[in-house]
């Protein structure tokens, strides 16, 4: 198998296995299914879309229990069959990488920026943030500084 298309195979696998504790995993895994059984030559939607189901119980379990192992099976599994579509059907590859795209597209480069801040007039005894953007908790401890004493 071409290491591109294995690359995708893993790509869907993982994005699946991903999509898969969201809230907007009726709509993935229903467009999964129509893919899945479209190339299948199937019009069963609904049997692919219960073994989606199937899945998806199988990776909630394992996470409930902590057990990463049996979650990192349901995501080999789903890697092992979009390895052998792909291989089998090498023009799904178009249709699967417009499927990820859609369903959980690439984050956009991030954005380098300066920032710039002038503190004047002497100590300053408060929080200062510099920052284009601020992810995650921002903390403050009030120490008061060496030099003077703490009220009592």
């Amino acid at each position: 198998m071409d290491t591109e298309l294995a690359a995708l195979a893993a790509a869907g696998a993982t994005t699946l296995v991903q999509q898969m504790a969201t809230d907007g995993w009726g709509s993935v895994r229903r467009r999964m299914a129509g893919f899945l059984a479209r190339r299948r030559g199937s019009t069963d939607e609904a049997a692919v879309e219960g073994e989606l189901e199937d899945s998806r119980a199988d990776l909630v379990a394992a996470q409930e229990a902590g057990n990463r192992a049996d979650a990192e099976v349901v995501e080999a599994s789903w890697r092992m069959r979009l390895q052998r579509l792909l291989r089998e059907d090498p023009a799904a590859a178009a249709e699967l990488r417009r499927l990820l795209d859609e369903v959980a597209p690439a984050e956009r480069p991030t954005t380098i920026r300066e920032v710039h801040n002038t503190l004047n007039g002497g100590a300053h005894n408060s929080a200062v943030i510099q920052a284009g953007a601020i992810n995650g908790g921002v903390h403050h401890w009030h120490t008061p500084p060496p030099d003077r004493p703490q009220a009592g």
